[in-house]
């Protein structure tokens, strides 16, 4: 299967004869990125408390990605660069289909998300950089081609802007529903908690 992303691929990946520290370093990415990113969204819970409600939300949404990702590259079914042969599995790995990456998918999810808040940007940056980075590393690994890693990117943006619209949505509800003057409920309260510190532009 000729693919167009093929001499991308080939360029990144490690290939027969690996650089032993720089696939050490892909292999550890690969493995724990997800992780990695989890940790810098407890990290952000802990340093803005005002935040959490969103964390939270955000961190569900991310739960949500991942089987949407499984499902759509078992619909498109595009296989992984050692199940063509092209090159060596430096990372075990199940025969399941590669695009769009579900790790692409997550991460991105999260950086997405915490860029999109005002007071999480600076946390959202090291989630882009440390997303951008697993992608490389399971490329470099050879458990996705580079259009893999592009197609996660862009299901993460498209299931963030639904994320985000589904938020407005709940917000704009939760103001129609109340009378004037009206306290609101507890469940009311917690989703406007979502956006009292920065409405969602």
């Amino acid at each position: 299967m000729m693919r167009p992303d093929m001499g991308l691929f080939l360029a990144m990946t490690a290939g027969p004869t690996p650089n032993s520290w720089l696939l050490a370093i892909a292999c550890f990415l690969a493995r724990n990125g997800p992780w990695l990113s989890a940790g810098l969204m407890g990290w952000a819970a802990i340093r803005h408390p005002r935040q959490r409600a969103y964390l939270l939300a955000l961190l569900t949404a991310a739960a949500v990605a991942a089987p949407v990702a499984h499902a759509l590259a078992q619909l498109l079914a595009f296989p992984r660069p050692f199940m063509l042969g092209v090159t060596p599995a430096y990372l075990p790995h199940g025969g399941s289909e590669g695009l769009p990456s579900t790790h692409a998918t997550v991460m991105g999810l999260v950086a997405l998300g915490l860029l999109a808040r005002p007071a999480l940007r600076r946390l959202g940056l090291a989630a882009a950089l440390m997303a951008l980075a697993t992608g490389w590393a399971r490329i470099h690994v050879g458990v996705h081609f580079p259009l893999d890693v592009v197609g996660g990117f862009l299901l993460a943006a498209l299931l963030l802007a639904a994320f985000l619209a589904a938020l407005r949505h709940l917000r704009a509800a939760r103001e129609s529903a109340l009378p004037a003057g009206a306290e609101p409920s507890h469940a009311a309260a917690a989703i406007a908690a979502l956006h009292r510190q920065e409405p969602l532009s």
